[in-house]
């Protein structure tokens, strides 16, 4: 069993307006093959035209496209136990 990772570097807060691109990053302490997952408010985000979600390596990014004002909101991200929000 794979020691879990855990967040090393938060999410930090991000101003963008509407019709911009809003990016979120976040860094592990270690490659995982665990469930990551993204969160607008209490919904899971999907990779799909609007969210773009990428990994590379320790690096977790979320990028939300042309926001509008219903993208207002708590961004996190958890994995395993650890949670970080914005």
């Amino acid at each position: 069993k794979e020691p879990a990772a855990t967040i090393v570097e938060t999410l930090k807060d991000v101003t963008s307006y509407e019709g911009e691109d809003a990016a979120f990053e976040c860094r592990l302490s270690r490659e995982t093959t665990q469930d990551a997952q993204w969160f607008l408010g209490d919904v899971p985000l999907q990779s799909n035209e609007m969210n773009e979600i990428r990994v590379q390596g320790t690096r977790h990014t979320l990028i939300l496209r042309k926001v509008t004002l219903e993208d207002c909101g708590p961004i996190s991200f958890k994995v395993g136990q650890h949670t970080s929000a914005a």
